[in-house]
């Protein structure tokens, strides 16, 4: 069996440690019932299931954008599934690797929706909400220089003051990543009031991070993602979920020893989460209200960029 260090100290624990945003509906936020929910907190329970056998297992470090990051390599978790997108520059300044796209996104614009502002070009010269230690300002800078044109970026420490800075009439938009504004505008009073600008101006793939130190427990998370979207496509190709499943974790978990786990880890972690059709349904589907599209987030057979690796 694969001896990884991280795999190890997690059992010993009992949990899996994971640093999720502070609270944004449909990726990661505590519910009434003290309960984590969202796209995010699933792919760790997905991980937590596989490593520890318990998708439950998992110890919830709620963090500011900014230490998304500095906290995982502190030591403080073993993964980092915050909204936070994978970039060059990220795994060149910090010993991190990104095991995954979790979510393909685009920086885009929560805006009043009788404010008569229907393009990013509408907004220059005025100031703009953003979180601070997200990619959001340079985005900015990169977006409106290329056009000669310019606007405030106002930081804001977490997601609730930056909502309620924008809430407030402070800045005339909420900048961030499209799906995560769509959990944000159904924070608002009324959220019907307010929409998401169309156009996206960056590419913001969302994924999940780990230490560099430990290539073992890199590729059990990996994984664990990969999984996650070869079991939807085995879905649509076979056409019974049950029998599907039944197969991709047979097929997935032969190969358990070989990255530190058992044969039934797959299992569990499909009974835990199901496919990513299912997370992507439950987080941010019709019925959550949020009622996200798809869209980049398909499998690549139906206009897609999720593509499933294949398990054999």
């Amino acid at each position: 069996m694969t001896i990884t260090p991280t795999l190890d100290a997690v059992r010993e624990r009992g949990a899996l440690r994971a640093v999720v945003s502070r609270g944004i509906r449909g990726l990661s936020l505590c519910g009434d019932d003290g309960r984590w929910r969202g796209l995010d907190t699933d792919v760790a329970r997905a991980v937590a299931a596989a490593a520890v056998g318990d998708g439950e297992a998992v110890e919830w470090v709620p963090s500011d954008p900014a230490d998304r990051l500095t906290r995982l390599v502190g030591g403080e978790a073993e993964l980092t599934v915050a909204n936070v997108s994978w970039t060059l520059g990220r795994e060149a300044s910090l010993p991190v690797l990104f095991t995954g796209v979790t979510c393909y996104d685009g920086e885009g614009f929560l805006v009043p929706a009788d404010s008569g502002v229907t393009r990013p070009e509408q907004l220059a010269g005025r100031r703009v909400a953003v979180q601070a230690g997200t990619t959001s300002a340079a985005n900015l800078a990169a977006w409106y220089g290329g056009r000669g044109l310019a606007v405030e970026p106002v930081a804001h420490a977490t997601p609730a003051e930056t909502l309620a800075a924008y809430a407030a009439g402070e800045c005339a938009a909420y900048v961030l990543d499209r799906v995560a504004l769509a959990g944000e505008r159904a924070a608002l009073d009324d959220p019907a009031a307010h929409r998401i600008l169309d156009e996206a101006i960056s590419r913001e793939p969302m994924a999940a991070a780990v230490r560099d130190g430990d290539p073992a427990w890199f590729r059990l998370c990996r994984w664990v993602q990969l999984l996650l979207v070869s079991a939807e496509q085995h879905v649509v190709e076979v056409g019974e979920r049950d029998k599907a499943l039944a197969q991709v974790a047979e097929t997935a978990g032969a190969h358990g020893p070989a990255v530190g786990l058992d044969h039934d880890w797959a299992a569990r972690v499909l009974a835990a989460v199901g496919t990513y059709a299912e997370v992507y349904d439950r987080n941010l589907g019709p019925a959550t209200g949020l009622d996200v599209p798809r869209g980049l987030n398909e499998l690549f057979t139906r206009g897609g960029l999720q593509y499933a690796v294949p398990l054999h």
